[in-house]
């Protein structure tokens, strides 16, 4: 059993996140699963996905910090989704954050390095020679490696002062410590404004293409998906043009059987 994991929290993204990511799940993922969305609201949330509350953390205040401190980076309310036996979970645990798209078969992630903590390296430091996963996608069993939890919950505004403000630094540079980080193969995560859109203005003219064996599409920063499905944009640089295969991979749930 693969439990599937996503948080929302706050206004940034509603209940059509959370139903799409599901969708893909449902359409991409070759086995048996538990879809689990942490949230402070659940209206709109479709029935089939198994909904719970955030966690209560007596470090809420940390969080707090972490989101408000100059150069905040990530979302550090996702440390809690590392607690080992959180919501009953026992095996391997597949996240993704709400800003991502589903595009192609999802078993190559999951069975990468099924002990290990899994990310694809952060495309900056890539690009750099630098250690350090972006946590729009991730693997790990709880079970295995409880200390990323602990490890924060014992200190947890230090934690956040020593790793860039950075939720997913803290993270993935937490399990290189412990030697059990793992980076999947770039090609199988890419960053739509990165690896996808055109440099300016050639962004202008030209359509994006799916690359060829993506599994998901990373759409962090500018632009979103309702940006390239709609042919907006907060500024020329972040303009696509619209993709026709988004429109065909970022859409709502069928209906239950």
């Amino acid at each position: 059993m693969i439990h599937v994991i996503c948080a929302k929290w706050g206004s940034k993204y509603d209940a059509r996140y959370v139903n799409r990511l599901y969708a893909g799940v449902l359409r991409w993922l070759d086995r048996d699963f538990r879809f689990l969305c942490f949230t402070d609201d659940a209206q709109g949330i479709d029935p089939r996905v198994e909904v719970h509350d955030l966690p209560d953390e007596d470090f809420d205040s940390a969080f707090v910090h972490g989101d408000n401190r100059p150069g905040r980076k990530g979302a550090w309310r996702k440390i809690s989704l590392f607690k080992p036996g959180l919501a009953g979970m026992d095996g391997p645990v597949l996240g993704f954050d709400l800003d991502v798209v589903i595009t192609g078969p999802l078993a190559p992630i999951i069975d990468f390095d099924p002990k290990g903590v899994v990310f694809r390296r952060e495309w900056r430091y890539e690009r750099l020679g630098k250690d350090g996963g972006h946590g729009s996608v991730f693997t790990f069993d709880p079970q295995l490696h409880p200390y990323i939890y602990e490890e924060f919950a014992a200190d947890p505004v230090r934690m956040i002062e020593t790793h860039k403000g950075s939720e997913q630094y803290y993270t993935s540079m937490t399990a290189l410590r412990h030697g059990n980080l793992s980076y999947m193969p770039g090609h199988l995560v890419q960053s739509f404004k990165r690896n996808v859109l055109p440099s300016f203005p050639l962004n202008l003219i030209r359509t994006p293409r799916l690359p060829r064996d993506c599994s998901v599409m990373c759409f962090h920063g500018d632009p979103k998906m309702e940006d390239v499905l709609q042919g907006t944009s907060k500024s020329l640089r972040h303009f696509s043009k619209r993709c026709l295969w988004l429109e065909t991979m970022w859409v709502d749930p069928p209906a239950p059987e």
